[in-house]
């Protein structure tokens, strides 16, 4: 009996000692949608090569993160706002409530639509109702504060989209809405406000809507934070605020009813980004002082697009998935096509965002197929359309070895067939 005991601590820390990724907020490392190694599977289903799965207290469409040997998922649960932490074997490690939540209006929306961010120290969640919170790896509460109790309600016309960041050692959020619009820097230690800037521009009617989420890059020299939305693509300094630089001209008829979804896909240094509800996309070059517009701006096409999928870029190349499973790879420098293809096309659309992990492309549909999409240089194969059997919102989340699938109803770990 002894024996078998230590047989059995030798295995389990051996299989604790191998999960040494993490995927610490919605696009991954980098917040770039590339994965890091790995080993990752091609074929399964709801039932086919599923190591696990875990049922949901509640709907939400926001991405499981990882850090060690927890993952972290936030949803509702009947009538509040909540969050959850497993453990590698499917095991609900803790769930804490947060207070009433704002349910979703749309079919794949919900109130749990923003992904937790963690450093390793803490988790830090953000929810549709306004709340934020922070939350030790345990689950005690550290902080609460509400940024509509605080600054105002929230205006946007749909499902609160956009994902906190870390920038400049603090939590950063753009509140990007119909009227007043700013982002807001939180100390993690307390909850305190470090600074609010207003990011209001004068647009037509819906126009300053945006569900995006920032970006995080080293520009320059320096960490800036890269925000989408209201027609303008800015450069903000971590420290303060400060817009460092506007990129402009992303809706020169200025025309109403142009809210964005879809964050910029970034490679060396080259934004793409769709606007104009999916007709356009663009290639931005980041950095300067300013208004950029002039020098900034690469290259603009009228017949390449994305309203919900984030583009995914590396090594000077970026995919842009359609809603309806058009793939475009395409060379950001030039915004030139490299190739194109197509997904299978189905009714259903694409409101998840596409992750790269190494040679393959994982695209979730809200149908529940999950399409695994070999991408190269001169073109791509689709290697299989996998069924969930429930609807899909979230970023698929490729780590260890495995994948992490958030639907509907459930969170899937999927492993490779051994």
């Amino acid at each position: 009996m002894k024996r078998y005991f230590l047989i059995s601590i030798f295995i389990f820390s051996a299989y604790l000692s191998a999960v040494a990724d993490d995927w610490p907020q919605w696009r991954g490392p980098a917040g770039t949608s590339v994965a890091g190694a790995g080993d990752f599977p091609t074929e399964f289903s709801d039932t086919e090569n599923v190591l696990w799965k875990a049922k949901l207290p509640g709907p939400g469409s926001s991405t499981p993160i990882v850090w060690e040997n927890q993952i972290f998922v936030t949803s509702g649960n009947d009538g509040q706002d909540s969050v959850q932490s497993y453990d590698w074997f499917g095991k609900l490690l803790w769930e804490k409530t947060l207070g009433p939540e704002r349910p979703g209006k749309h079919k794949n929306g919900s109130g749990s639509n923003s992904s937790p961010i963690t450093d390793g120290k803490n988790v830090y969640v953000y929810f549709k109702s306004g709340t934020v919170a922070s939350l030790t790896l345990g689950g005690k509460l550290n902080w609460k504060i509400n940024l509509q109790n605080q600054y105002g309600e929230d205006t946007l016309w749909w499902d609160l989209g956009t994902s906190p960041v870390f920038a400049g050692g603090n939590i950063v959020i753009a509140v990007m809405q119909e009227g007043e619009s700013y982002v807001v820097a939180i100390k993690p230690d307390d909850g305190s406000v470090v600074w609010k800037v207003d990011r209001t521009f004068p647009v037509q009617k819906e126009s300053g809507q945006a569900y995006t989420t920032p970006l995080v890059l080293e520009i320059d020299g320096k960490q800036t934070i890269v925000i989408w939305g209201a027609d303008r693509l800015t450069g903000h300094d971590p420290k303060d605020g400060e817009t460092l630089w506007t990129c402009e001209g992303f809706n020169p008829k200025d025309q109403p009813m142009w809210r964005v979804i879809a964050s910029p896909g970034v490679t060396e240094g080259i934004a793409v980004i769709p606007f104009g509800r999916a007709k356009y996309c663009a290639g931005v070059k980041l950095g300067g002082t300013g208004n950029i517009t002039a020098g900034g701006r690469l290259w603009e096409r009228d017949d390449l697009g994305a309203d919900c999928p984030t583009p995914v870029g590396r090594d000077g190349k970026v995919f842009v998935l359609s809603d309806r499973g058009q793939i475009n790879c395409i060379d950001a420098k030039t915004g030139q096509d490299i190739w194109v293809d197509a997904i299978p096309r189905a009714a259903a659309k694409y409101y998840s965002s596409p992750i790269l992990a190494g040679n393959l492309l994982y695209c979730a549909r809200e149908d529940g197929i999950l399409s695994v999409v070999k991408v190269g240089d001169d073109g791509m194969e689709v290697v299989a359309q996998n069924k969930m059997g429930e609807p899909l919102a979230a970023v698929p989340v490729p780590v260890n070895d495995k994948l992490l699938v958030r639907g509907r109803e459930h969170l899937f770990c999927i492993q490779a067939k051994q």
